[in-house]
């Protein structure tokens, strides 16, 4: 058994170490916000955070993350989230939506370690999220419409 503490709660999965930890959250855990894109680490729609810092989960071993934090698109809370997700809507971000709980994830810890990011420092961030729908210029907005917000701004 490996315990990781996921979205605030510990759990217990028998899934074998070397697991992708995307297929523990999806197939075992029924997380399933959480997407599947390439299996190699290359468009960012597995992205969850492991200790408050994002990774893609369909490299990341069972193992890398026993005893440790994950958090998922579904347990993403407090006041970056908030204001990502706010912005998120607001700025009306998703076109088919299949990358956005990567983009989401990416997103709010970029906000949480970095709460005025430029430009540069936003495309650097979310360099590897793909989004077939080609809604980088809005993801820029919506991220710089949540440090607004986050700064007490509109």
């Amino acid at each position: 058994m490996t315990t990781l503490k996921l979205n605030g709660r510990s759990v217990d999965t028998d899934a074998a170490p070397d697991t992708p930890l995307l297929w523990v959250l999806r197939d075992h855990l029924g997380m399933v916000g959480t997407k599947f894109g390439c299996g190699a680490a290359l468009c960012g729609a597995c992205t969850v955070h492991l200790d408050g810092e994002p990774v893609r989960s369909c490299v990341t071993p069972l193992s890398a993350a026993a005893g440790r934090a994950v958090t998922t698109i579904e347990g993403v809370d407090g006041k970056v989230a908030a204001a990502v997700l706010s912005a998120w809507d607001a700025i009306q971000v998703p076109q088919c939506g299949y990358c956005q709980p990567g983009q989401v994830m990416s997103a709010t810890a970029l906000l949480a370690r970095n709460p005025r990011p430029s430009d540069a420092e936003i495309d650097a961030a979310m360099q590897g999220n793909l989004c077939r729908c080609g809604t980088y210029p809005r993801i820029r907005a919506a991220i710089h419409a949540a440090a607004r917000r986050l700064e007490g701004g509109t």
